[in-house]
């Protein structure tokens, strides 16, 4: 890049005429600006943990290590020429988006990636890291990919960058510097869910402000409003302020073939209580967190095959809900993880007691091992559904049979 401007201002010395409306489109044109510009951010302390709240109004809490990956990348994105502070807000909102700052291992496609330092196990197609590349499209070998450092410098891109000029990264993306955030995001991520990534655009930037004392190049800093008091709340605090509850699978992607109550059983062929929302879906379809909370049961055994257990506080109240029949490596979260609504926790499977693809979903008022009601009436009074509601009125024991 730089052997290419020393030529073109010595060609300028021979076209001293035009020189002066050479300059002006040099001043008008950003992508000129942008390639003589940095980020200038001056990396701080990390915190412990940070509590943030996305454009949907989710709160959750960061934990050091989250914020550490923030840090890489900041780093990362201010040691790149090209990359200014909306660059680097960029990148982590993709990050955020794609494994809540997580570097994911993928032991379903790579068993290798396992033996490196990672902070769970994903399995999206053959991704990976934290901004789930994937090896096949050409970002990197496992090794590579590991690296949440190589991860940065990939997702940032340009001539400097480890895949130059593909696959593209950020400074590869013609005019993302005039582009909304969230596009600029899925221009290099190519995601399913292009609408995502604004919606950690606040929280991104509550990062970048709680971790940093640069100034920004195109966008005021932050407010003291922004930035983390210092009685911040506990986790469990953050939890109980989430309301927003979300279907927990993509839309389009199922078909509701059970109901909550009495049946026969399609295996048995007997009559058994029924304890949750069965919607059919392709194997391998994510399933999705249906509100913030924290993960109590993440395991593969017997009747339900693979279980997920979320607990959450909703409106005050604690309320768990329930995923199954996953397979053994279509489970992406461990007990402990904190997790945002609409996460990508899981993938559609047909383990344990069960006759095709399906999920089955159960809503547990009280917690983890309280009885489940009808999960289809839980998410249509949230606004998440629209489902045909059980005349079934009693509740069933959350840990017995049903999960077919």
């Amino acid at each position: 890049m730089m052997k290419k401007l020393a030529i073109a201002v010595v060609a300028l010395m021979f076209l001293a005429p035009t020189l002066g409306l050479v300059t002006v489109g040099l001043v008008m044109n950003p992508a000129a600006i942008a390639c003589l510009s940095s980020s200038s951010l001056t990396l701080g302390n990390v915190p412990d943990s940070l509590v943030v709240t996305t454009a949907n109004g989710e709160t959750f809490t960061l934990n050091k290590q989250q914020l550490t990956h923030a840090a890489t990348i900041i780093t990362v994105g201010s040691s790149i020429e090209g990359v200014t502070r909306d660059g680097v807000q960029i990148a982590i909102m993709a990050a955020l988006t794609e494994s809540t700052l997580r570097q994911l291992a993928n032991t379903g496609t790579y068993p290798e990636s396992g033996d490196y330092p990672n902070d769970g196990n994903g399995s999206d197609h053959d991704s990976l890291g934290l901004f789930q590349m994937r090896p096949q499209s050409g970002w990197g070998s496992v090794a590579d990919l590991m690296d949440p450092e190589y991860q940065a410098a990939a997702f940032f891109g340009g001539p400097s960058g480890p895949n130059y000029p593909s696959p593209r990264g950020l400074l590869d993306i013609p005019g993302w510097q005039s582009m909304g955030k969230g596009e600029a995001a899925q221009a290099v991520e190519v995601s399913a869910y292009p609408d995502r990534y604004n919606n950690y655009g606040p929280v991104a930037e509550k990062i970048l402000a709680t971790l940093t004392s640069g100034a920004s190049t195109s966008s005021t800093t932050a407010s003291s409003a922004t930035r983390p008091s210092p009685a911040s709340p506990s986790p469990t605090d953050a939890v109980a302020k989430s309301t927003r509850v979300v279907f927990p699978l993509p839309e389009g992607s199922w078909v509701h073939t059970g109901d909550f109550g009495p049946r026969i059983d399609p295996i048995t062929g007997e009559s058994a209580f029924h304890t949750g929302t069965d919607l059919a879906a392709a194997d391998g379809t994510p399933i999705l967190a249906a509100a913030d909370g924290v993960v109590t049961v993440a395991e593969f055994s017997g009747n339900w095959g693979g279980l997920i257990v979320i607990e959450h506080r909703i409106d005050g109240a604690t309320v768990a809900t329930a995923y199954v029949h996953m397979w053994r490596n279509g489970i992406h979260v461990a007990v402990g993880d904190r997790v945002i609504a609409g996460q990508h926790i899981g993938d559609v499977g047909s383990s344990g007691h069960s006759t095709g693809p399906h999920l089955h979903f159960e809503v547990r008022p009280g917690g983890t091992y309280a009885e489940a009601i009808d999960a289809a009436k839980w998410l249509n009074d949230h606004d998440a559904a629209d489902l045909p509601e059980a005349t079934a009125g009693a509740g069933c024991s959350a840990m017995t049979g049903g999960a077919s």
